[in-house]
């Protein structure tokens, strides 16, 4: 079996398949490439562990980008997905994210920066390793800032290992980026176009469900009772706010 990342590109042009098919291999990245939003699905289905990222375009011929996106995120898969688009507007962005991208890219763009995003995405895969981790028993990051802990949940932001109630745990990388601006801002009020702007990179004052369905995510993931959150507290018309120590809260 490859030791190298694996990504599957989907893009029905087929010149630019090609030269991102190139380049990435140049960066010594294995690649698959696919033309069609339902054959993609098929073969992510078949090998669900195969992939490491996804560039997918939106206007595929089978089902489109968003679509694909969709169903990938409800049957439970959490690779990283980087959406690239011809589609400039705010509103093509947020449906994006709204479907379970982690990044999106407009066309054309710079190699640079595609190549730039791709690494940042595969630093933020977790490799599945079950080392042990030595818990502290404080709530407060550690010096180097990559632990964190509280209630009964343990995060290490450096390795994405998560652990609730002792159980491993995989969240995506942009789940992972929404916890931490939470745990380096808790205790304060943060307001939903601050989350827009620092963990979506998208303007503040973009329409979109994306920091509702992430916070019911991290709800689900990490409260006793859900429907009564204790850590991931809604602020009506002001934002929302993270209280690692409930009592303290």
């Amino acid at each position: 079996m490859s030791d190298k990342y694996h990504i599957l590109v989907v893009e029905d042009e087929h010149h630019l398949a090609v030269g991102i098919k190139f380049n990435l291999e140049a960066e010594n990245y294995d690649v698959t490439v696919a033309d069609d939003g339902r054959l993609a699905l098929k073969i992510i289905s078949e090998a669900p562990d195969r992939f490491d990222l996804l560039i997918l375009d939106v206007m595929l011929p089978g089902m489109n980008g968003y679509d694909l996106c969709e169903t990938l995120r409800k049957d439970g898969f959490t690779l990283p997905i980087l959406i690239l688009s011809a589609r400039t507007l705010s509103e093509d962005k947020a449906r994006g994210f709204d479907a379970g991208a982690n990044q999106y890219l407009v066309k054309p763009f710079e190699l640079d920066e595609l190549l730039s995003r791709v690494k940042n995405l595969m630093a933020m895969v977790t490799n599945g390793n079950t080392a042990t981790v030595n818990h502290a028993d404080s709530s407060k990051p550690t010096e180097g800032g990559d632990e964190f802990r509280f209630g009964n949940s343990f995060i290490n932001f450096a390795t994405f290992e998560v652990e609730v109630a002792g159980q491993a745990v995989k969240m995506t990388a942009l789940q992972m980026k929404l916890l931490k601006y939470f745990v380096e801002h808790q205790g304060r009020v943060i307001p939903r176009a601050e989350l827009l702007e620092n963990v979506w990179e998208m303007p503040g004052s973009v329409q979109t469900r994306a920091p509702d369905q992430f916070i019911s995510l991290l709800r689900k993931t990490f409260e006793a009772d859900p429907a009564s959150p204790v850590h991931f507290l809604t602020i009506r018309d002001a934002g929302y706010r993270f209280v690692p120590q409930p009592e303290e809260g």
